[in-house]
C-alpha cells in the first residue's frame, strides 16, 4: 500500500491524546496521519508534534522509538514541522521538568518553570500579543486572539527574532516560536476553536496544501463553540 496519502504526519510515539489534532486538521480539510513510522514522516508534507504531559517521558518516548532522529531529518531537511505544548518544549535543548534529559536541541536554550508568584498551571483561555509582524504562523489571525493554554514550563530565553507571540500570565511568556520551517505552539491550536484551526491551517497552506476556510468549521470534540471563550477551561486533565 502507498503511504504517501499521509500528507502531514502526526508524531505517534505512545503518549497524550493525538487523536484531538488529527481531527483538527480534518476540520480544515486536510489529512493527517497519526504514525511512528520513520518512512511517513520522512516523505510527509508536513510533520506535527504534539505533547502533554513530562518533558523527559515524552523525550524518552521519543528516543525509545527513534523518533527523534525521526524529527531532527525532517527538519533538516526542511520539511514544516509544528511542535504543540510538551511538542514545543522538546524542540529546545533541556528542562527543568526532568533535570538531566536532552531535548532536540533545535532552539538553544532551556524551558524553566513558571515563576512561582504566578497560578501554575496557567490553564484556559488568554490571548496572545505582541504578534510578530512578518509571522506566517499567524497570519489572517485578529490582534491578540485567544488561544487554549495548558502549561507550567516555558522557555524564558528565547532569541527575540524567533518569538511568533507572547501571552501574559503574571509575567510575559513565550506563547510561539516560528524559525524558517519551525514553529512551535506552547498553547492548544486544536483546542482553540477557530482561531486556533486558522493557525494550522496556515501552517497547511507551508505545507503545499489546499485547507477549507476554518470559518466554515464546526467545533469539535475539546473545543468551544466558535468564538466563544470561557473563563474556565475545556475538559483538560493533564498539564505541562
Amino acid at each position: 500500500m502507498d503511504e504517501r496519502f499521509a500528507v502531514i504526519a502526526i508524531v505517534d510515539y505512545g503518549i497524550g491524546n493525538l487523536r484531538s489534532a488529527q481531527k483538527a486538521f480534518e476540520a480544515v480539510g486536510v489529512e493527517a496521519r497519526l504514525t511512528g513510522d520513520r518512512d511517513v514522516i520522512a516523505t510527509a508534507d508536513g510533520v506535527v508534534l504534539p505533547g502533554v504531559g513530562n518533558f523527559g517521558q515524552c523525550m524518552g518516548a521519543l528516543v525509545e522509538r527513534d523518533l527523534d532522529r525521526a524529527c531532527h531529518d525532517a527538519i533538516e531537511r526542511g520539511q514544516p514541522f509544528l511542535g504543540i505544548c510538551v511538542g514545543m518544549q522538546m524542540l529546545f535543548a533541556t528542562s527543568d521538568e526532568a533535570p538531566g534529559a536532552v531535548g532536540l536541541g533545535i532552539f538553544d536554550s532551556n524551558v524553566a518553570l513558571l515563576p512561582p508568584d504566578v497560578v501554575v498551571p496557567h490553564m484556559g483561555w488568554n490571548q496572545c500579543t505582541a504578534i510578530a509582524p512578518d509571522s506566517t504562523m499567524f497570519s489572517g489571525l485578529r490582534d491578540q486572539p485567544w488561544m487554549y493554554f495548558v502549561h507550567s514550563y516555558a522557555s524564558p530565553d528565547v532569541d527575540e527574532a524567533w518569538v511568533a507571540a507572547r501571552v501574559h500570565h503574571g509575567v510575559d511568556v513565550v506563547a510561539a516560536v516560528e524559525r524558517a520551517n519551525v514553529w512551535g505552539a506552547q498553547f492548544h491550536p486544536e483546542k482553540s476553536s477557530n482561531l486556533g484551526l486558522t493557525l494550522l491551517a496556515n501552517f497547511a497552506s507551508t505545507c503545499g496544501l489546499e485547507p477549507t476556510d476554518p470559518s466554515h468549521a464546526d467545533a469539535r470534540s475539546g473545543r468551544s463553540e466558535p468564538g466563544v471563550y470561557p473563563s474556565e477551561p475545556v475538559s483538560e486533565t493533564i498539564h505541562d
